[in-house]
Parts: structure tokens; C-alpha cells; sequence
């Protein structure tokens, strides 16, 4: 592993982790993966406390920068090591983008997210309504997508970046996609794409 690798604290299940996971790979930056067990508590161990202490993941060190929360370390890097697309260069830009990393933490987390942890992690959503709250996104995602072929004008940006994982993943919770799998398929054609690992339920499962 070389020595100027990024270490990203993640776990392959985690759509959070994967997104981070994406970028770097999309700007081709060496990284060293550290699995973080989630399933035996490894998160809310004193160790990984000190680098998040808020117990989740993923978490960068970049040399001894150490960030956590996946939607601010996507805008490190692409400010740091991007340019051209990934590089946030203008306030409307940034503004743009900022709309749909919201949208990524909000309508994405109570959305696809949610419905995903219920198939995957066993959580106790109540599964009609964060399905109806999935495909109420879709639909606008898809009103959007019809004018652009990314979230924010005609080249990718992070904020395609940061809706991506749990959008694709979205029928491991039995959420079906439509349209928008136009511009995943975009994404996946991306130099550099690397795709998060499937589970086997909902949608999935045949």
C-alpha cells in the first residue's frame, strides 16, 4: 500500500461508505480500506471513538487529516483533489450541489436508506411509509433527470456521488426504480467506477 494512501474506515454494506469509497476511486486516489466491524461493535469501541466520536462510519485520514461524516468528506476531496467536475468553482454550483447533498442526508436517508435497513440490518421502520417516501423522490429525481443527465447540469458532481449508492441499492428494500436508471448507468460508465457489494433481499432476492 503506499505511503500517501488515503485510509477510509468503512464497511462494504454501509452506502455512506461506499460513496467515499466512489469518489476516491473516481479520482483515482491510492487508498488503504480499513474494515470496521460494525456488527460486533467495533464503532462504539474507545479506539475508533477517538477518530469519530460520533461512532459511525466512514471516516478518512489523510495524512493526519482525519474527517468523518460522508456528505464533508466528499466536499474535502473533491476540493482538495479535484478538478474540472469535481471541483466545486462557483457559489451557484456549489449551491446546487449543496441542495442535493441535502437531499442525500434527508429524502435518501429516510428514503432508500431506510427501507434498505429494514431488508438488510433488520431495522423497524415501518416499511410502507419509507417506501412511499422512496419513490415520491424518485419521481421528482426522474422530473429532473429529464432536463440533465446528471443531478447538477450534464457532468457528474459529487452530488451525484452522494445519491448514488442507496438509489442503486434501493431495491434491496423493495424499492422499484424506473427511470433513473438512465443516470445510474451513467454513473457506473464513469473512469474509475466501483460498485458497492449487493445483499440478496427485497428486489434483489431472485
Amino acid at each position: 500500500m503506499p505511503t500517501d494512501a488515503i485510509k477510509l474506515y468503512r464497511h462494504p454494506l454501509s452506502g455512506h461508505s461506499h460513496r467515499v469509497e466512489l469518489l476516491l476511486s473516481l479520482l483515482q486516489l491510492p487508498t488503504d480500506l480499513v474494515f470496521v466491524d460494525l456488527a460486533n461493535g467495533a464503532h462504539k469501541k474507545a479506539e475508533f471513538l477517538a477518530i469519530n466520536p460520533f461512532g459511525q462510519v466512514p471516516v478518512i485520514d489523510d495524512k493526519g487529516t482525519v474527517i468523518s461524516d460522508s456528505n464533508s468528506i466528499l466536499v474535502y476531496l473533491a476540493q482538495k483533489y479535484g478538478s474540472g467536475n469535481w471541483k466545486i468553482e462557483d457559489p451557484l454550483t456549489a449551491a446546487h450541489i449543496q441542495r442535493w447533498l441535502s437531499v442525500a442526508a434527508g429524502q435518501v436517508a429516510f428514503g432508500p436508506a431506510a427501507a434498505r435497513l429494514i431488508t438488510v440490518f433488520g431495522a423497524s421502520f415501518n416499511a410502507d411509509e419509507v417506501i412511499g417516501r422512496s419513490h415520491a423522490l424518485l419521481k421528482v429525481m426522474d422530473n429532473e433527470l429529464n432536463e440533465r443527465s446528471f443531478l447538477v447540469g450534464d457532468q457528474p458532481t459529487i452530488a451525484d456521488v452522494a445519491n448514488y449508492s442507496y438509489i442503486a441499492h434501493a431495491p434491496e428494500g423493495n424499492v422499484s426504480l424506473e427511470n433513473v436508471r438512465a443516470w445510474l448507468a451513467r454513473i457506473e460508465a464513469l473512469p474509475g467506477f466501483v460498485p458497492m457489494q449487493r445483499t440478496a433481499v427485497g428486489l434483489q432476492a431472485s
